[in-house]
């Protein structure tokens, strides 16, 4: 990722008071399993570290092609003993290197390893039990804390406070109980995240995953299952989502005296070996055997919706617990894209992660997961945060998750039924209505944003505090309070149609928003630009919308202005009203980092920027200093904005809702940054943007650089960065001694490299310190050999840097060891940034236990059936119907690249569709004939490749392809037709979108629900020659 290039545009918008959007969670390269279950968007290992594994697995990704100059790592641990096993529908270019392929139907890994997951826990919990095993799950994982069983369904983990020796302990709602062997009894371990945010001393310094009681310190040794020693087995009740019925299975348990009398009480293992239909001598309706076709989860089972027979998942299980037995964790599984563009994907990966972390395979080199899609990690976090956010002049961001935001305002709600069409929900379930109405909800109670914000101007709602006698930021704050309790002041989410509700303005740098990045492009042309569109689709919610308001008619063209940042003319340069000429990769200064290594490179400016063009930072530098100069007739004197803000992740927000209720029905008071949304009070000086802008604020120096909740003090370093680069800031109040200048792109990255612990080994040190004082563990070792590192940018410049050891990610990398996540945890202790502060394989937020997903389970895929984008195209045409699918091309960079004259003839001159031959056949259609691709929501037309490579059923076009050159006309829409993202639609997720509560709460790129686009349908059929 090219730090300073979004950091120029993210900064301008920060101190304007602007929306800055996510993109990690709408491309749909993040991987949603891993903030449910680790807390962290995503860390991975570096390619360098598959060398260190013995068993590869490789899902929904394509290393030969998407991963080319890593994939020489693969070939090595091959020729080193390692066996690779890839998973993939279609004969992909790493399948054919692979020791094994299986050939699951697409989609359905979820069922594979679900069925995986079942002979790991009978060969390995109950025929024997594997020391390593059981000693990794008991420290590192949640399979031994306490959940309620009573009412006949798993529900919430035990809270400490409800009984009596730990009544009165401080965030005891927010600390968990396992049963210990030794004493016999429910006991309170340290590391949950009461103890993460602890005020009292006593309760200090014990956030870890050593095995001890948090109040008394005594040792424990966590009961894992209640089978040989319990007091009763109850019946609990599961979810079979494919037959869509309940079914029962025996738990042991536990009797527990709490508040609120005796509980019934099973410890999580014991509730997946029920879910799993593991045998454990309980007797009850578990599986007969690994040939039982009827038992959820059997080998037998999968075959229906994989294609794989059972004895190939009873052979991969047992190799699986081999190797990780011998090798203490070092089986891998390396997944992609094609497994998280799916609308189950969080299922999907949690279905894999199951098997890795039941045989200790987290947080060890060479074992763990791998999911590469993007190029996103973001090394120098906490110092770019600080200068892409404005935070060091105190702006308090307004950070907008993209799925929501577009789903919302390109009106793409309109255009479905409620989500129980094709979510699948437990049976007696009573959440049937609409995605945009969990939305709604999800706003209100903080757990995600939406904006704008309000119905009314955020400027002039302070304005009108003020003239009703509210003086300071509190008063402000509970004025708009009232205001909003009273409905006087609307969210803006409770009607995303009203015109005061519309985006207006929309800069677009670094992507290609229009075009390659927008799921229901034709949604986007309509209802964001209003122009020609070839979507033919009804609207069909308004029957079904409960808290938002239904317009009759929506809205054609909401934004007023677009500006892009191109280097070249893309489609959404063909769209935009404005477009300023941008520098590319070889005519700026910038960092570059990425998951696949662990160092840090230089962007340089080998020329100079062609022509008029500038780099991203240069352009939005002078947009700020026009701004700045046009501002003074508007805004003659700074002004107050009271900004609204979710409840944050990696604060101590993360304890803000234990029970799920809305204030908004009465159930709860209206309480800011606890029962709803955050407000801030923020002045904004708009003639001192530029300033600003150009300059790093004093607020760096006083309060340091904030990641992963640890808060770093840099104050010495700013003072010498601002020696080495010094700026007079132009503007009242805040001339003096100098600030570091961020004039240049140059400047930019030193002070990136100089106040970030990935590059700065004192601050390092530093970030270990304030680690420590969270632990009570002895963690500052780790830094002390690289304490006198200070990497410049003419260090790498002169050779690429290797990033260093640090807290703000869960990697050692200390005397050469390739980087692999979360090693910080298993070999320091330092626990995850979640309820547990372990690893989840239960996941009791109110939510998940309502959708059925608290534990691991299988939902089947959403079918044509159930998604209304084909009740239009039925009638249209003769074809056949497949599932359209789009994943990473080789031959472009998502689509830069693609349309030069080498690649076009490499290419049949356009995009191709690429189709079974057996298929292809039935159609009438011939290797490089002319086909037209539709559904209600577009239209593509392309020459066509058929392969038998491709499985039946199936259609693929390569992302991502671009409307500027060889785009016929659909016979079928009598327009130029569209491109891969015209025949999407946007189709969240509503569980994804929960909130308040431990992990479950928002943060820039972490948390909410994905931009799925694979669970797509449309027909195919032959046209003669196109016409232009």
């Amino acid at each position: 990722m090219s730090q300073i290039s979004y950091a120029s545009g993210s900064r301008f918008l920060s101190l304007l008071g602007g929306v800055v959007m996510s993109f990690y969670d709408w491309y749909c390269d993040l991987p949603p399993a891993s903030p449910e279950i680790w807390g962290e968007q995503t860390d991975v290992h570096e390619s360098a570290d598959w060398y260190n594994s013995r068993f590869v697995a490789v899902v929904g990704a394509n290393l030969n092609m998407t991963r080319t100059p890593d994939c020489h790592f693969i070939s090595e641990v091959r020729h080193a003993g390692a066996k690779l096993t890839v998973f993939s529908p279609d004969f992909s270019q790493v399948a054919k290197y692979a020791d094994w392929w299986i050939p699951a139907h697409p989609g359905q890994d979820t069922a594979f390893w679900m069925a995986v997951d079942h002979v790991i826990l009978n060969e390995s919990y109950v025929d024997r039990k594997v020391p390593y095993f059981q000693e990794y799950t008991k420290q590192y994982t949640d399979l031994p804390f306490l959940v309620e069983v009573d009412g006949g369904r798993s529900g919430k983990m035990v809270r400490a406070n409800r009984v009596s020796e730990y009544k009165d302990v401080e965030h005891g709602d927010w600390k968990l109980l396992w049963w210990d062997r030794t004493s016999d009894r429910p006991r309170m371990p340290k590391g949950t995240i009461g103890y993460r945010w602890a005020e009292q001393d006593e309760s200090k310094g014990k956030w870890n995953l050593e095995l001890r009681d948090g109040q008394t310190g005594e040792d424990l040794d966590p009961e894992l299952t209640f089978a040989d020693r319990h007091d009763e087995t109850v019946d609990v009740e599961f979810d079979d989502f494919t037959a869509g019925t309940t079914f029962t299975r025996p738990v042991p348990v536990r009797y527990v005296e709490t508040d609120q009398g005796r509980v019934t009480v099973a410890t999580i293992h014991d509730v997946m070996m029920a879910q799993f239909g593991v045998d454990q001598g309980l007797g009850g309706n578990v599986a007969s055997s690994y040939d039982d076709e009827t038992a959820l989860y059997t080998p037998a089972w999968q075959e229906q919706h994989t294609g794989i027979h059972r004895d190939t998942v009873v052979r991969f299980a047992q190799e699986w617990i081999a190797n990780a037995e011998k090798t203490r964790g070092k089986n891998m599984i390396i997944i992609g894209a094609g497994a998280n563009h799916w609308y189950h994907n969080n299922l999907l990966y949690r279905s894999g992660i199951v098997a890795l972390m039941l045989t200790g395979c987290v947080g060890v080199n060479g074992g763990g997961l791998g999911h590469y899609v993007g190029q996103e990690k973001l090394v120098s976090h906490a110092a770019w945060g600080a200068i892409a956010f404005g935070g060091d002049w105190g702006m308090a961001g307004r950070h907008q998750n993209t799925p929501s935001f577009d789903y919302g305002h390109s009106d793409q709600w309109r255009y479905e039924r409620g989500y129980s069409d094709y979510d699948t929900l437990p049976e007696n379930a009573t959440l049937d209505d609409h995605t945009i109405d969990h939305q709604v909800r999800a706003v209100h109670r903080g757990w995600l944003p939406f904006y704008p914000q309000f119905k009314q101007n955020s400027l002039e709602l302070v304005k009108e505090a003020q003239a009703n006698g509210a003086d300071s930021d509190e008063e402000i704050i509970a004025y708009v309070v009232d205001r909003l309790k009273s409905l006087e002041l609307e969210f803006s989410i409770d009607d995303p149609d009203a015109p005061e509700n519309w985006p207006r303005t929309w800069f677009i740098w670094r992507g290609n928003a229009i075009g390659t990045s927008a799921k229901g492009h034709e949604y986007f042309l309509r209802h964001y630009l209003g122009t020609h569109s070839n979507a033919i689709a009804d609207e069909l919610a308004g029957d079904t919308v409960k808290e938002v308001t239904f317009r009759p008619e929506a809205p054609i063209g909401k934004m007023d202005l677009v500006v892009d940042l191109n280097f070249r003319m893309d489609t959404t340069a063909l769209y935009s009203d404005i477009v300023l000429p941008a520098a590319t990769w070889y005519e700026k200064d910038d960092l570059n980092t990425t998951d696949m290594h662990s160092y840090i490179n230089p962007m340089q400016e080998a020329v100079a920027p062609s022509w008029e063009s500038k780099s991203d930072w240069a352009i939005f530098n002078a947009v700020a200093k026009k701004v700045s100069e046009l501002s003074a007739p508007h805004f003659p004197e700074p002004v107050k904005d009271v900004v609204m803000l979710p409840l944050q992740h990696d604060t101590p927000d993360e304890l803000a809702q234990p029970d799920m209720l809305d204030w908004t029905k009465g159930e709860i008071e209206a309480i800011p940054g606890k029962t709803m949304p955050k407000f801030r009070v923020i002045e904004r000086d708009m003639q001192g943007i530029y300033e600003r802008m150009v300059s790093l604020g004093r607020g760096v120096e006083k309060n340091g650089v904030t990641a992963h909740g640890l808060k770093i003090p840099v104050a010495d370093a700013y003072v010498e960065l601002a020696a080495r680069q010094p700026r007079q800031v132009d503007l009242a109040g805040l001339n003096g001694r100098p600030y570091p200048s961020l004039e240049r792109d140059r400047e930019v990255c030193e002070a990136i490299l100089a106040l970030d612990p990935a590059s700065n080994g004192e601050l390092a040190y530093r970030a270990f310190e304030a680690e420590e004082e969270k632990t009570g563990l002895s963690l500052t070792d780790l830094a002390e050999g690289q304490r006198s590192v200070r990497t410049t940018f003419a260090d790498i410049v002169a050779q690429p840097r290797r990033i260093l050891t640090t807290p703000t990610w869960s990697g050692i990398v200390n005397h050469g060891r390739a980087y692999s996540p979360f090693t910080l945890s298993v070999e320091r202790l330092v626990p995850w940034r979640t309820l547990t502060g372990r690893q989840h394989f239960y996941l009791d937020h109110e939510n998940y236990l309502d959708w059925g997903e608290h534990v691991p389970t299988y939902k089947p895929r959403p079918d044509h059936t159930m998604l209304s984008e084909l009740e239009r195209s039925n009638v249209e045409a003769q074809g056949m119907l497949l599932n359209y699918l789009t994943p990473h091309g080789k031959w472009s960079i998502h689509s830069t690249y693609s349309e030069n004259i080498r690649m076009k003839t490499l290419s049949r001159g356009g995009y191709p569709v690429w189709l079974n031959h057996k298929d292809a056949a039935e159609l009438g259609i011939a290797d490089n004939d002319w086909a037209e691709v539709f559904n209600d929501n577009g239209v593509f037309v392309q020459r066509c490749v058929v392969s038998a490579r491709i499985p039946r059923g199936t259609v693929v076009v390569y992302h991502a392809t671009e409307r500027t050159i060889g785009i016929p006309i659909s016979p079928l829409r009598k327009r130029r037709a569209g491109m891969n993202n015209s025949l999407t639609r946007t189709r969240l997720k509503p569980v994804l979108m929960s909130g308040g509560y431990a992990q479950f709460t928002y943060a820039f790129n972490y948390w909410g629900p994905t931009g799925v686009n694979r669970d797509t349908f449309a027909y195919v059929r032959r046209i003669d020659k196109p016409e232009y």
